[in-house]
């Protein structure tokens, strides 16, 4: 799940070990999306889902952040993380 976070700083990281090109050793890759491992990884994927859980109408808890809850007709769903 966190591989589908997006980030929103510039993130650089050394070239995997077996992918550097002869002559580009010194070379960086940019990353475009969270990897598994990074820092920012869970916080960027919590954003994200919280963004998407919101736009299909669920609410969250005042006192639990973690907390959806959506009303539909006469069932309560509840997503807690």
């Amino acid at each position: 799940a966190f591989l589908n976070g997006d980030l929103e700083e510039e993130i650089y990281m050394e070239q995997p070990h077996g992918c550097v090109a002869p002559g580009q050793e010194e070379k960086v890759c940019r990353l475009k999306k969270s990897l598994y491992g990074l820092k920012q990884a869970p916080k960027q994927w919590y954003e994200k889902f919280h963004k998407t859980i919101i736009e299909l109408g669920y609410t969250t808890n005042r006192s639990d952040a973690c907390l959806y809850t959506k009303e539909i007709e006469s069932h309560v769903v509840i997503i807690c993380l």
